[in-house]
């Protein structure tokens, strides 16, 4: 029996992942058209064996994507899916370029064991992808007088919107692209790539900039606080020297030495 019950726990699925030392994040959000790259560690007694990547929530059903075995030479910018093992650093990291919503599920890092008895060591990861806008930095600062930049990030299917600046509360305050996808005045300059992220430079800081803003792109917006800060005082140190004689003062002859006689004629 105690046999049997061993030989029962290792068809489990879910058992592999809980022993084996195979671990990644569990969760991504990544926006539609993006890249992502997901580091899946190993411990130090798989760096010789072959690193797979699949999509599926089991092992028994997950169709594989990349794998370091595979002899063709990976392109990593243009390839959909691309693996690179690191075997000084036991990790191994998958690229996915250009995710689309259909992309969304589970995924699963794996080390190839092999062997009858003996599980694949694996980890799950869920990614969601998702369209809409985000923000490198939804918090700035930047001191009075100085510039800061802003960068928005948008999904693919916004990548021909108008995208905008606008303070929050106050929707007439709006700055928008042209069709070059750009905009500049004297205080702000927006531009937008066209692959999925524009900059906001707000120039010459006020105090009065201090607020909450939206990056727009279509119908999808996304926060950004500013705060600006004082520019630092300085404070002028007097420093004073001492008089220079005056030139008669600086002129005039050496007094006489006194003499007896003139010593003398004085009362």
């Amino acid at each position: 029996m105690p046999q049997l019950l061993i030989v029962t726990l290792s068809l489990l699925p879910w058992i592999p992942a809980i022993l084996c030392g195979v671990t990644t994040v569990e969760e991504f959000a990544v926006l539609e058209g993006r890249s992502l790259t997901v580091p899946c560690h190993y411990e130090p007694q798989y760096a010789g064996y072959v690193k797979y990547w699949c999509q599926g929530s089991t092992r028994e059903f997950c169709t594989s994507l990349a794998r370091t075995d595979d002899t063709r030479s990976a392109n990593i910018a243009e390839d959909k899916v691309s693996i690179l093992d690191d075997k000084v650093q036991l990790v191994f990291t998958v690229i996915m370029n250009g995710l689309k919503e259909e992309d969304s599920g589970w995924y699963m890092c794996g080390v190839e064991i092999g062997g009858v008895w003996t599980a694949d060591a694996v980890a799950f990861t869920n990614i969601k992808v998702i369209h809409g806008m985000s923000v490198v930095n939804s918090r700035l600062s930047g001191e009075e007088g100085s510039s800061i930049t802003a960068e928005c990030l948008y999904s693919e299917r916004y990548r021909e919107s108008g995208k905008k600046w606008c303070r929050s509360g106050d929707w007439s305050s709006c700055l928008l692209t042209d069709s070059e996808g750009s905009y500049e005045d004297t205080s702000v300059a927006i531009s937008d790539d066209r692959t999925g992220a524009f900059t906001v430079t707000l120039k010459k800081l006020q105090m009065r900039d201090t607020g909450w803003y939206w990056c727009s792109a279509g119908q999808q917006q996304i926060a950004v606080h500013v705060l600006v800060t004082p520019r630092p005082t300085t404070t002028a140190v007097s420093v004073t020297s001492p008089p220079t004689p005056s030139q008669s003062v600086a002129n005039l002859p050496p007094p006489r030495p006194i003499s007896k006689e003139s010593w003398s004629s004085y009362p």
